[in-house]
C-alpha cells in the first residue's frame, strides 16, 4: 500500500514550511548539505561494506588526512562519491543517461578506469546475494527507458516515482561496480531537482531494512515500500534545515525527552516514525531545544 493522504498532507506541509523559511538562506542551505557529506558518504559506502568509520571518512574528507593502516581503494571510494555529491550541490542537473554515466565515471576513476562511465555489456553479468542483475545485452535499452519514463509528465506522486526509479535501477545493476553508490545518488539528485534536501539512508538499519526493501521488490515490483522509507528521510531532512533556520539551539534527544519527562525509548520510536521532529546527526537523534509537545 502507498503511502496515505495524512502522511502526504503532512510532507505537503513540511515542504511549504521549508520554503518559507529558507527563502534568501541558499548559502546556509549549501553549507549545511555540504556538512552531511561526510556522514552520507560513510554510509553510502558503509552499505556497501566498506570498513571505512565515519571517523576515518572526516579524517580523508574534512582533514585530508589518510591514515596509513586504511585501503586505499575504500579512500579513493569515499573521496569520489564526495567529489560526485558536491557537483551535485553546486548545480541543479536533470536526470539522463549522461549524467548517470559520467556520474559514475567519477565514482570509479582511479578505482576501475576499464569499467568507469558505461554500462554493463558483453559477458560482463553480475550478481548480488541472490539477485542476478539484468541481461548486460539489455541493459542500455532498459536504462533508457527508466530514465525516459522518469523525465515524462504525469501525475504520478514524486516520491513513487523516485522509489519506482531507485528500486528499478538497483534491479538492472546497470554498472560492473558502483550501482548501489550511485543509486542513492542518484535518489538525491531527484530530490534536489525537485528543490527538496538531500536524504542519508542508513547503515545501520540495512540488513532489517534497506535490503529488504529490495528483497520484497524482487519478488512482487511493488515499490511502495521504498516511497514509504524516503518519505520518512525526507521528513527527517526537512525537520534538520527547519530546525536549523528557525530554532534557538539544537540538542540531543535524549536530553529534551529528559526535560519534558518522556522515556527515552519512547522518543526515540517518535522520532524513528517522525511524529516529532527530531533527526540524526552523526548516527545521534537531535532535535530543536523550542520544541514542545
Amino acid at each position: 500500500m502507498a503511502i496515505n493522504e495524512t502522511t502526504k498532507s503532512k510532507l505537503l506541509e513540511l515542504q511549504k514550511l521549508y520554503s518559507r523559511v529558507s527563502k534568501g538562506k541558499g548559502k546556509i542551505l549549501h553549507e549545511i548539505s555540504l556538512a552531511e557529506i561526510p556522514e552520507s558518504v560513510y554510509n553510502s559506502n558503509a552499505i556497501e561494506n566498506s570498513t571505512l568509520s565515519l571517523e576515518d571518512t572526516e579524517k580523508i574528507l574534512l582533514h585530508n588526512f589518510v591514515p596509513k593502516e586504511l585501503n586505499i581503494r575504500e579512500v579513493y571510494e569515499a573521496k569520489n562519491l564526495a567529489k560526485i555529491m558536491e557537483i551535485l550541490l553546486k548545480k541543479k542537473q536533470k536526470l539522463s543517461i549522461s549524467l548517470i554515466l559520467n556520474l559514475h565515471k567519477i565514482l570509479l576513476h582511479g578505482i576501475d578506469d576499464a569499467v568507469a562511465g558505461r554500462f554493463r555489456r558483453g559477458k560482463e553479468w553480475v550478481r548480488v546475494g541472490n539477485h542476478i542483475g539484468a541481461n548486460p545485452s539489455f541493459v542500455y535499452d532498459l536504462m533508457s527507458k527508466l530514465v525516459n519514463g522518469y523525465n515524462k509528465e504525469n501525475d504520478i506522486y514524486f516520491l513513487d516515482k523516485i522509489a519506482y526509479f531507485h528500486a528499478e535501477f538497483e534491479t538492472i545493476h546497470p554498472f560492473c561496480d558502483g550501482n548501489g553508490r550511485i543509486g542513492r545518488v542518484l535518489v538525491n539528485q531527484q530530490l534536489m531537482a525537485l528543490n527538496l534536501p538531500p536524504i542519508i539512508i542508513p547503515n545501520k538499519s540495512k540488513k532489517t531494512d534497506y535490503y529488504q526493501l529490495f528483497n520484497k521488490y524482487h519478488l512482487t515490483l511493488k515499490h511502495e515500500d521504498f516511497t514509504k522509507a524516503f518519505a520518512l528521510l525526507l521528513q527527517e531532512s526537512l525537520h534538520k534545515r527547519i530546525a536549523t533556520l528557525t530554532g534557538e539551539r539544537i540538542i540531543p534527544l535524549s536530553i529534551w525527552a529528559k526535560n519534558n519527562g518522556i522515556k527515552g525509548n519512547s522518543a526515540v520510536n517518535k522520532a524513528k516514525r517522525q511524529t516529532i521532529p527530531a533527526f540524526r546527526m552523526r548516527e545521534k537523534w537531535m532535535i530543536s531545544s523550542d520544541f514542545h509537545v
